[in-house]
């Protein structure tokens, strides 16, 4: 590729990723200003394809506590990080005093090919820290576009095993295992009008959210077209370490790396859980 990468930094508040041109791939916010009933936690908004079409969605009215895209886990040790409503299987969905915050605590590297940042995950109500993370962000620019790979390290810091769960493997929510690496799309991934070549597909000729959902793949794909410049995206998600169980709402629209489904995870007292994603983002 004949163009760089830059970095620009607002000191306590974001990094850019942007062209040599100018032209901005993603804004990080790694100090965010959002209500505590969220969840608040680092997230990239907005992230653009190479060509300038805006492809993620911050604070939508349907559900505020997604943001862009951003990393979270349903729920750790009972605490809500993903935010929102907090759901149980005796009385459904909640509003909770239950809700976590991961906190920007230091950069290790800030470059536009590895942004290291170390953060902890804590219990906003009592300040007990139960993760510690190490967070890389890499951009590198491909053939018609770019892409950002992501690799998360999270430390166990309690002294005691953690379990981490979801609402569909606690019970009471068949099919909401949403967790993870979460990507919440713009409108514009909404469109579909008859057209096989716009909309979701996955590792496996599987197509479609009913086929896709809950499947365990090592990547899905979901394509889209832009109000305005009636430009197209392709945006594909994929986990190197080998198939999960994707969580997919294409209404909403949301992609989530759910890293389990069925079952609680438990995460050893000193015990780290990696996980190591990839997006791509073209224009075809």
């Amino acid at each position: 590729m004949s163009e760089a990468l830059q970095l620009r930094h607002e000191p306590n508040r974001h990094v850019e990723i942007a062209t040599d041109g100018g032209a901005l791939l993603m804004r990080y916010v790694y100090r965010p200003h959002v209500p505590a009933n969220e969840a608040p936690r680092p997230y990239a908004h907005p992230v653009c394809s190479l060509a300038g079409d805006v492809l993620t969605n911050f604070r939508p009215n349907d559900h505020p506590w997604h943001h862009g895209l951003s990393l979270t886990i349903t729920r750790v040790d009972d605490v809500n990080f993903w935010g929102g409503p907090s759901h149980r299987a005796a009385d459904g969905y909640q509003w909770r005093d239950d809700h976590g915050a991961q906190i920007h605590r230091a950069w290790r590297t800030l470059t536009p090919s590895r942004m290291e940042e170390t953060l902890d995950w804590c219990d906003a109500k009592s300040g007990r820290e139960l993760l510690h993370e190490r967070r890389v962000l890499g951009a590198t620019l491909v053939e018609g576009g770019w892409s950002l790979h992501w690799t998360s390290e999270l430390l166990n810091v309690t002294g005691h095993d953690l379990p981490l769960g979801n609402y569909h493997a606690l019970g009471g929510l068949a099919g909401s295992h949403y967790t993870g690496l979460q990507f919440r799309g713009a409108r514009d991934l909404l469109d579909a009008h008859g057209d096989a070549t716009i909309g979701i597909r996955a590792e496996g000729d599987l197509a479609g959210e009913a086929a896709v959902q809950g499947a365990a793949a090592r990547w899905l794909e979901w394509s889209c077209q832009h109000d305005g410049s009636l430009r197209r995206t392709r945006i594909r998600f994929e986990n190197p370490g080998g198939p999960l169980p994707w969580f997919v709402r294409e209404r909403n629209p949301i992609a989530a790396f759910a890293f389990h489904r069925a079952e609680p995870q438990s995460l050893a007292a000193g015990a780290t859980l990696r996980l190591e994603h990839r997006i791509t983002f073209t224009t075809p």
